[in-house]
C-alpha cells in the first residue's frame, strides 16, 4: 500500500511544527501565508476561492465535510462561491493529497483533511462520520491487484446504529 504523508496541516517554516490548537490560535495574517504555501506546494494556483475554502477547511484540526456543509460554511462567512466551485475545489484538493474522498452509500461523499491511513464511524442516524482511533481494524485476504496495478488504501466504513432499549437493558420486548 501507498505510504500516506499523515494530516494535511497548514504550514509555514514558523509554523511546521505546531500543533492544531497552536495553529487555531495563529494571526489570520500567519494563516493565510500558511494557506497560500500549503497550496503552492500542493500544486494549485492560491486563488482567493481556493485560500478561503482552505482555512474553512484546515483551521480548525482534521474533520468530515461533504460539499454542502462547506458551501453552507463559506457562505455563513461570507466567502461568494456556487456548490459547484465548492465540488471542484474539493476534488481539486483530493487530487493534490490535501484531502481524502471517503464514500458512503453510492450518493453520500465526504472529504476527510486527515489523509492518513485510518478508518471510519458512520453514525446512519446523524450521518455523521467519525475517524476510528488506532490500528484496531486488520484486513486479511486482500487479493493481489491486476498486473501494473497497486493498492492505494482499503476504506473500512463501520457503520452504526442505536442499540435496542430492550438490548441494552438485558430486557426482550
Amino acid at each position: 500500500m501507498a505510504e500516506d504523508a499523515g494530516p494535511v496541516k497548514l504550514s509555514t517554516p514558523a509554523m511546521s511544527d505546531l500543533d492544531t490548537q497552536e495553529r487555531v490560535e495563529a494571526s489570520e495574517d500567519t494563516t493565510m501565508a500558511a494557506t497560500r504555501t500549503l497550496l503552492k506546494e500542493a500544486g494549485l494556483r492560491p486563488t482567493r476561492q481556493r485560500q478561503a475554502l482552505a482555512r474553512l477547511l484546515f483551521a480548525d484540526g482534521d474533520r468530515h465535510v461533504t460539499a454542502e456543509t462547506l458551501h453552507e460554511e463559506a457562505i455563513r462567512a461570507g466567502v461568494p462561491v456556487s456548490l459547484a466551485t465548492i465540488y471542484n475545489t474539493l476534488h481539486q484538493f483530493t487530487e493534490a493529497g490535501l484531502l481524502r474522498e471517503v464514500a458512503v452509500d453510492g450518493a453520500k461523499t465526504y472529504f476527510d483533511t486527515n489523509t492518513s491511513d485510518h478508518n471510519h464511524f458512520y453514525i446512519e442516524r446523524d450521518g455523521e462520520l467519525m475517524d476510528i482511533e488506532g490500528e484496531t481494524i486488520k484486513v486479511h485476504g486482500v487479493p493481489e491487484p491486476p498486473e501494473g496495478m497497486t493498492i492505494s488504501h482499503i476504506d473500512v466504513v463501520v457503520r452504526l446504529v442505536e442499540a435496542d432499549p430492550a438490548h441494552k437493558s438485558g430486557r426482550k420486548r
